[in-house]
């Protein structure tokens, strides 16, 4: 059979939504779904009407039609098979047969229709495996609004640093300013002296004082000053300027910004570091984001990964391009292009296209062009596992042994951290630790960071001394990293033009980052 184009029209003829599946003019299609309403028999029971060129395939639906345009030497078993096919897809995305309801799920429907006819022939799929790919399709709005998050929490950091940056050229000037008039911090009867430094910042976990130079034989300890600044509060200068643009600019972002002392040198944000590269006129973009639930004595509860290769072209000369795809893993990821796709030019030979040749890619936009998506079950599947041990020392409190081994040799994780939930108030001991720690107070939260775990690398363990805390109080545990190696082993290997097959210049960016990484 060769179907025309599938649509949804009211019973009055009106044409809700409209898939066309081959070459023809936006007006011949109009023209077609205008002239059935009008070839209808009223009080007559049919399942199909014919003209002179086409036939009209069609089904009731409460208050719509599901409606097929194919030609007159198509198949009419296999036309109403197909039609029972779509119109079993309309109540899967609408809870009502009415208008406003399939016109709000235009989109879910469309994507349906796609997955059932490609290139004007019927898709071997059912109704799951509809489901199935169209759920796909809901991921990439998240994947992009992912992306776009991560991007945000990039700006927003270098931000922050850029804030205490100054702060602290602020404070270096206020205090060699402060020593050339020979003003000591104890004098508090000056007007000049810096008794108190009261500023805006970003919050951060710790926070330390200005330490004055204790040889001075003038100097004794002040005590901490109302959050009313006196006479004797520094005035700042004309820097603080830039830095009250920052802090204003995050408060527009919905940062919270509070009032307090100068965060100390050493305080980590945890910045997520961009990946530097230089784009080429043709770029592509893999990137995978991972969700993992793994429990605390073993077993994985969940294990989903999600792929997308977007293309950008920045050049109209480019345009009309194909990309050849290398599919080496054997782990059964599934794998779906877009819809204007050629799928079997995908299948056959691993490149991606345009279903009309002539037709070029989208100019300065992120294309979508290829996802996939992997799920398992498996402990083995994991990149990294953790294992965390808290044992009761009879003294009131835990000892907790942690210990991490990388379980994909292939990988290279970078600003890797594992995040420890503790007791209020607990000041935990660490006595021993592989990369660095720092123990966050207002969250709570002991922090393992590894700059980098690879295959030389591969396994590490930290231990601690908890007071006051019991097993349970260590769960659960968040790990983050990214990475420029993929978990998939699928790639970008070469750009051809479709004209000559001739190799274009392209760049190609990789990241593989976690979304939810938790023991739980």
């Amino acid at each position: 059979m060769v179907l025309i184009a599938a649509a949804v029209c009211t019973k009055a003829g009106k044409t809700i939504i409209s898939r066309q599946f081959v070459e023809m003019t936006k007006a011949r299609i109009e023209g077609l779904l205008a002239a059935f309403p009008k070839l209808m028999s009223s009080g007559k029971q049919h399942t199909f009407v014919e003209t002179e060129s086409v036939r009209y395939v069609y089904q009731p639906l409460e208050k719509v039609y599901m409606l097929l345009i194919t030609t007159k030497a198509s198949n009419i078993l296999e036309d109403l098979e197909t039609l029972r096919l779509f119109a079993r897809v309309i109540p899967e995305y609408c809870n009502s047969m009415d208008e406003l309801e399939i016109a709000e799920n235009a989109f879910n429907l469309i994507f349906a229709f796609d997955e059932i006819v490609a290139l004007g022939y019927r898709e071997n799929v059912n109704l799951a495996q509809i489901r199935t790919f169209v759920e796909m399709d809901s991921h990439e709005e998240k994947v992009y609004q992912a992306v776009r998050m991560t991007q945000e929490r990039e700006a927003k950091n270098k931000m922050r640093e850029k804030a205490k940056e100054l702060h602290r050229q602020r404070m270096m000037e206020a205090n060699k300013k402060g020593r050339a008039k020979g003003l000591g911090f104890g004098a508090y009867g000056s007007s000049d002296a810096p008794t108190s430094l009261t500023n805006l910042i970003v919050e951060t976990s710790d926070t330390a004082n200005f330490v004055p130079d204790s040889n001075r034989p003038s100097y004794k300890p002040k005590p901490k000053p109302s959050s009313n600044s006196g006479p004797g509060a520094m005035k700042l200068g004309g820097k603080s300027r830039d830095v009250d643009s920052f802090v204003d600019q995050l408060k527009e972002e919905g940062e919270n910004v509070v009032s307090g002392p100068l965060a100390a040198p050493g305080t980590k944000l945890t910045p997520i570091s961009p990946q530097i590269m230089n784009a080429e006129l043709v770029h592509l973009r893999q990137e995978e984001r991972l969700n993992v639930r793994v429990g605390r004595d073993g077993g994985l509860q969940n294990f989903e990964l999600h792929g997308l290769v977007t293309l950008h072209i920045s050049d109209e000369k480019w345009g009309r391009i194909r990309v050849q795809i290398e599919n080496n893993d054997t782990r059964g990821i599934q794998l779906q292009t877009h819809p204007n796709v050629d799928k079997e030019l995908f299948r056959a030979h691993g490149q991606i296209g345009l279903k009309v040749p002539t037709k070029p890619f989208p100019l300065n936009t992120d294309v979508g062009v290829l996802k996939w998506r992997f799920q398992a079950q498996d402990e083995t599947t994991l990149p990294i596992s953790i294992n965390c041990w808290p044992s009761e020392n009879g003294e009131g409190g835990c000892d907790v042994s942690i210990e991490y081994e990388l379980k994909q040799s292939d990988l290279e994780l970078n600003d890797v951290q594992i995040n420890i939930p503790l007791p209020i108030g607990c000041n935990t001991v660490v006595s021993e630790c592989d990369g660095q720690y720092s123990q966050e107070t207002r969250r709570n939260t002991l922090v393992w960071t590894l700059p980098v775990i690879d295959a030389s690398t591969k396994s590490g363990s930290m231990e601690f001394i908890a007071p006051s805390s019991t097993p349970a109080d260590f769960f659960p545990l968040q790990i983050t990293f990214t990475s420029k190696t993929p978990y998939a082993k699928i790639k970008v290997s070469e750009v051809l033009l479709v004209e000559d097959e001739s190799p274009v210049k392209h760049s190609v960016e990789t990241v593989f980052f976690t979304d939810n990484y938790e023991v739980v």
